[in-house]
């Protein structure tokens, strides 16, 4: 006797909802109908419901439980390697989540800076936190590999005076800041060029990218303290280049 729409779901341990979903996503055939209009389900799709929840429960997803196969097919084998791919790389990524999950725990890595930059977080402000954060949208990995660098140069505390900086803080003490900083940035300037035309380490559009920055830049920093910077990167560009070290005898 055939089974109604109700009573197959329940045979294959699923529901309603599903087997019209499947009948929707052109998984399962639509069976006959009575001339009252109810479904006649039979053996037939019985077999594919359950061959459809036999393959969801590996984790195959919906929209390639075709290419796997049907009642009236062999699995292809292609189809199943390129699935148990994609397992696999979920598999790591989920591998890669746990580990970090359990470091934040343990205490021994940050959820607010970019991945990689774990080991300096302690290094950085808060606000300069956040910028990396924003950076690591706008900058290549090149670029933020370099940045990194930077950070791990810089000398400890530095950075209090400027964070701590009111808005109306008057020009001889911006002026003072910007020349601490000016030395730094300039040996950054020397090291890493790129820093002066980053053109070629933007992925994003020039526009989405100037606004990022720009948005980012007034939301972290008052007036003083852009001043500050703004200073200091005029300072850096004219410092002299630092001169090299002399040969070891």
């Amino acid at each position: 006797m055939p089974w109604s729409t109700r009573e197959v779901a329940e045979l294959a341990g699923t529901t309603v909802n599903t087997v019209r979903h499947y009948h929707r996503a052109g998984l399962l055939d639509e069976p006959d109908r009575l001339s009252n209009g109810y479904k006649q389900y039979t053996a037939r799709h019985l077999v594919r419901l359950l061959q459809i929840r036999r393959l969801r429960d590996i984790g195959v997803p919906l929209v390639q439980i075709e290419a796997v196969g049907s009642s009236r097919g062999a699995t292809p084998a292609e189809a199943l390697l390129a699935i148990d791919a994609d397992l696999a790389a979920s598999i790591e990524r989920l591998q890669r989540a746990r580990a970090e999950i359990r470091a934040i725990l343990d205490g021994s890595t940050a959820t607010d800076v970019p991945a990689g930059f774990e080991d300096v977080a302690s290094r950085l402000t808060g606000s300069e936190r956040s910028l990396m954060l924003v950076y690591s949208q706008l900058y290549d990995e090149s670029a933020m590999a370099d940045l990194k660098l930077m950070v791990d140069a810089e000398p400890e505390d530095t950075d209090a005076e400027f964070e701590a900086l009111p808005a109306d803080a008057d020009h001889a003490t911006r002026q003072r800041i910007a020349e601490v900083f000016a030395p730094q940035l300039a040996q950054h300037f020397e090291d890493y060029p790129w820093l002066l035309q980053p053109a070629e380490h933007l992925p994003k559009s020039a526009p989405v990218t100037q606004q990022a920055f720009i948005e980012t830049y007034l939301e972290l920093y008052n007036e003083a303290q852009l001043d500050v910077l703004a200073r200091a990167a005029a300072l850096a560009v004219d410092l002299p280049p630092t001169p090299a070290p002399p040969p070891s005898a």
